[in-house]
């Protein structure tokens, strides 16, 4: 999506979008009709993975968007669907939470078992989201925060947990299948993190200045993101995990040569 490159040191940050990770279509798929998200959940998405020989370090993070309309598909059959399943009198063999973690790992087994990548991947894990009294579509808020949440005060979120769990496990299946000699780091984010409902958004991830930013006379918040990060500890620490990770990694081959 977009490329920074920077003269001084001869580094370049690429940014690629990849929803799923996984290959995705919008064509008809047997029982399930085109213009439908289908997920092939055993095929990484190319969109990427064609330029693994060329990058040095990978940070890859997905999940939320398995909470969105899809089809998934598993050795070319349907096997379930999130939002999407036509026929209730028949189970799903998997859910989005399962799906999750089977796209996590195809996609890391990808990068560790591809003949031509030496370099360092980064998996960052599950971002918690902040949404107060209801989800981001039904009134949810984080209106108000300010400051990070007390150690005591961490309100657990249970689907949150579930995906960091599934998430973790398709990453550990994964490393067993390495084949290659490049370095994969977890950067385990999700529960520390959970304590800064104060660094998203909010109702200011709009730029019309004639949002609304404080409660109607109903008390029902402004629409809002409670998802998203924009603050500066969150984000600049997230930076100096991932540089410190970087650094360790690249001493050591200094160290060792």
């Amino acid at each position: 999506m977009q490329r920074w490159y920077f003269r001084s040191t001869s580094v370049m940050i690429v940014r690629i979008w990849s929803s799923w990770l996984v290959q995705e279509t919008t064509e008809n798929f047997d029982f399930a009709p085109k213009g439908v998200s289908k997920l092939h959940l055993d095929v990484p998405d190319n969109k990427f993975m064609e330029f693994i020989p060329k990058i040095d370090v990978i940070v890859i993070s997905s999940g939320h968007w398995f909470a969105k309309q899809s089809v998934y598909i598993l050795n070319n059959e349907i096997v379930g669907g999130q939002l999407w399943w036509p026929d209730q009198s028949r189970p799903m063999k998997v859910n989005n939470v399962e799906a999750f973690g089977i796209s996590v790992e195809t996609v890391v087994s990808a990068i560790l078992t591809h003949p031509n990548y030496t370099g360092l991947t980064i998996v960052r894990t599950f971002s918690p989201d902040h949404y107060e009294g209801g989800a981001w579509n039904t009134g949810g808020s984080c209106t108000g925060k300010e400051k990070p949440l007390p150690p005591d005060e961490l309100v657990e979120n249970g689907f949150t947990n579930i995906m960091h769990k599934k998430q973790v496990s398709g990453f550990e299946r994964a490393v067993k299948k390495a084949t290659n000699k490049s370095k994969l780091r977890l950067l385990d984010i999700t529960r520390i993190f959970g304590y800064r409902h104060d660094g998203h958004p909010g109702p200011y991830r709009s730029p019309d200045p004639n949002k609304m930013t404080k409660r109607g006379p109903d008390g029902r918040p402004p629409p809002q993101d409670c998802l998203h990060w924009c603050m500066p500890g969150p984000v600049d620490t997230w930076n100096e995990l991932v540089l410190e990770i970087i650094r360790r990694e690249f001493e050591g081959d200094r160290n060792s040569s």
